[in-house]
């Protein structure tokens, strides 16, 4: 059954409640909204020369599906909001990027250097926040 939410109820007031349900909403679908097939994929696309970057994962953003991309847009469109409003709760792109990209994007087993592969996936997060226009449109 759909549960209704309050959002005025005081237990919403903190910030990090809201953050933390929407991580753990990425976190725990059946696969990642970037998936496991393209992880790798991403990753080369980001080792890319910096012009090259933005075409190469905007094109692979476009091979994902349909809902994938749609709730990748909106996602993005509100974490750019976040960071447009960073002189109030302080959070950066990169900071943004850190919290987000281990969620968001993952390879299907952990294998060789999980730091390597961090770096990587906030790069990821942070190119599309960046970028947000090119990569959508608009």
């Amino acid at each position: 059954p759909d549960e209704k939410l309050d959002l005025n109820d005081s237990k919403w007031e903190d910030i990090h409640v809201i953050t933390g349900a929407l991580k753990m909403f990425f976190r725990e679908l059946p696969e990642p909204l970037f998936t496991y097939s393209h992880f790798n994929d991403f990753v080369n696309a980001i080792k890319q020369e910096p012009r090259q970057r933005v075409h190469a994962v905007k094109d692979l953003i476009k091979q994902l599906p349909k809902p994938n991309q749609d709730t990748m847009q909106v996602l993005f469109r509100h974490l750019k909001r976040v960071v447009e409003n960073g002189e109030k709760n302080r959070m950066t792109y990169q900071s943004v990027a850190i919290v987000f990209g281990p969620t968001l994007l993952k390879p299907e087993k952990e294998t060789g250097n999980i730091a390597v592969h961090t770096v990587y996936q906030n790069q990821i997060v942070e190119l599309i926040l960046l970028e947000l226009n090119s990569v959508f449109g608009r």
